[in-house]
């Protein structure tokens, strides 16, 4: 039986990025375990605009002093250095809007049931972290879905309706009852079990726990790496 990982991330968060890179590399430390990976949404920022706001207004609020800034920055040349040695092209130069990721995150449980949920993550990822482009728009959400090989039309009919919405709102809703308030997030067994873009190796030992503790029963719609 595999072992099933929930990840709870954003589409906007660049330490998901390289949680689900180290992530893949844990379990490439351990290829006795047969691992699945579930992604689920989080929002770290709900309230943003559906059309959402411009990213260097909304940082400044964000961080607001110059103390903020200093911090901001530092923080950001460390993601910077972290995305080198994960492979990860970070280019945050290039983002000028801060996007709604909700219905990013409705493409990720689309391509999910087609088991391309890894490649969906991955492609819009890289479409807001390197190529600066906006995971919140209509046409971006085509392009990655015509990408990743799913039907571009079909994909356009569910963003135009309010397919899965209540679902997807219901399982954040979960997730915060639960104490998550920040991402990545790994869960096992349905309890938090890591927080952070933790090191491969300590979320390789993570796995070898969670395999000695295997359930019963294991949530639906994974991906498997």
């Amino acid at each position: 039986m595999a072992l099933t990982i929930e990840m709870v991330s954003d589409l906007v968060c660049p330490w998901c990025w390289l949680g689900l890179r180290r992530l893949k590399s844990a379990i490439a430390l351990v290829p006795d375990l047969e691992v699945e990976i579930i992604f689920r949404a989080f929002e770290l920022d709900p309230n943003i605009p559906a059309e959402g706001v411009d990213y260097k207004d909304y940082m400044r609020q964000k961080f607001g002093t110059s103390a903020g800034k200093d911090r901001s920055n530092s923080m950001r040349d460390a993601l910077t250095q972290y995305g080198l040695d994960e492979g990860v092209p970070f280019a945050f130069d290039k983002i000028s809007r801060r996007p709604n990721s909700f219905n990013a995150h409705r493409l990720v449980h689309w391509a999910q049931g087609q088991d391309k949920g890894d490649a969906a993550k991955e492609a819009l990822f890289e479409a807001f972290f390197a190529d600066g482009k906006d995971i919140g728009n209509s046409e971006t959400l085509l392009a990655v879905a015509a990408k990743i090989e799913l039907d571009p039309d079909i994909v356009a009919g569910l963003l135009a309706s309010d397919a899965d919405t209540e679902q997807l709102r219901q399982e954040q809703a979960l997730f915060r009852q639960m104490g998550i308030t920040g991402v990545p997030t790994y869960i096992t067994h349905r309890q938090i079990a890591v927080q952070g873009a933790e090191s491969a190796e300590k979320l390789a030992r993570f796995l070898k726990s969670a395999a000695d503790h295997l359930p019963t029963e294991r949530p639906l719609a994974s991906t498997r790496v």
